[in-house]
């Protein structure tokens, strides 16, 4: 009885050591945030411990008329949504548009990018100017870069958008409305979700 007690102790341990949790129909790994090298690049570890638990990658109840595989983002709570079927989506913390900078609407994913460059918009240049702040025309990819590690490019029927769905090494910016428009996630959760959006996938911004 000892043993099987000491175990029972263990695999608790490991479970909170893990961040998951077993009750309505979570699944939280904190694990997943760890540091990795990527084409090169060594990414460093989020201190998840840091980040809100509701932020962290995990599977939810969703219900939605929406197909499988459909990204639905809710900017209001800062969370996007992988649709997975049967009532179940992959949930992701983000970081949305500040004021002023907000988008709604549906698009799809025309282009992705491994450690993609970044080249600002004029009308950005001109306005951190105006702030006293000069920002790059162009950054080559890599771990400075605003765009992290993974790019989604969001096309509709007027072409691109100009939004993006985008890594950031900014991990304490998600939950947050922070970004010019763009929708940030942590390193980690975009190379997740980038590996499972393909092509063609319709992204809805609510």
């Amino acid at each position: 009885m000892r043993a099987k007690s000491v175990l029972i102790v263990v695999l608790a341990g490991m479970l909170a050591f893990s961040g998951c949790t077993t009750g309505g129909g979570l699944q939280s790994s904190p694990l997943a945030y760890g540091g990795l090298t990527d084409a090169g690049f060594r990414i460093p570890p989020v201190p998840i411990y840091k980040v809100d638990q509701k932020f962290h990658r995990q599977t939810v109840p969703y219900a939605t008329n929406e197909a499988p595989g459909t990204i639905i983002v809710d900017t209001g709570a800062k969370f996007l949504y992988y649709v997975l079927g049967d009532g179940q989506a992959l949930r992701y913390g983000i970081g949305v548009g500040k004021a002023g900078f907000e988008w709604h609407g549906t698009a799809h994913v025309a282009r992705k990018r491994e450690w993609p460059d970044w080249s600002a918009p004029s009308a950005m240049i001109v306005r951190e100017r105006n702030r006293g702040h000069i920002i790059p025309a162009h950054m080559e990819g890599g771990l400075m870069n605003p765009l992290g590690a993974r790019a989604l490019y969001l096309f509709n029927e007027k072409g691109d958008t100009g939004y993006r769905l985008h890594g950031s090494p900014e991990w304490w910016s998600i939950g947050k409305a922070v970004s010019a428009g763009c929708i940030r996630l942590m390193n980690q959760d975009i190379i997740d979700l980038y590996d499972r959006a393909d092509i063609g996938t319709k992204v809805i911004v609510i």
